[in-house]
């Protein structure tokens, strides 16, 4: 089994409902975004999944959140923008465009500062 990993970083504001503490306010964060894939064989080239479509594929997904706030965005107006469930939206949309019968997506880990993270696999 190969593993392959990216990372990305988007920027955007949210706040938490039903939460206690100082993120029930309006705040920002600078998002990284780790994307893992894996896959069973390499490609003709000797590739699990080019990291330059990966990138791509990734910035197509972030753009849609980035510099924006959150809360007010389709998936996040019923549900908390958490980073759980950012992970679990950037999994879902990322994984219409990466994978197929060798490659798969793995897992989305959101960092929303240097010291806490959440991921998402299914």
């Amino acid at each position: 089994m190969y593993l392959s990993s990216i990372t990305a970083t988007f920027s955007a504001a949210h706040y938490l409902k039903n939460y206690r503490g100082k993120c029930e306010n309006l705040h920002g964060h600078n998002w990284r975004i780790e994307v893992r894939v894996e896959c069973e064989s390499l490609d003709e080239a000797g590739m699990g999944l080019d990291f330059t479509l990966l990138r791509k594929h990734t910035a197509a997904v972030l753009s849609g959140l980035d510099h924006s706030v959150l809360n007010e965005l389709e998936p996040f107006r019923e549900q908390n923008p958490s980073s759980e469930n950012i992970a679990r939206h950037i999994f879902s949309e990322l994984g219409k465009l990466v994978g197929d019968e060798r490659v798969r997506l793995l897992a989305i880990r959101v960092w929303e500062s240097d010291t806490s993270w959440a991921e998402y696999r299914p």
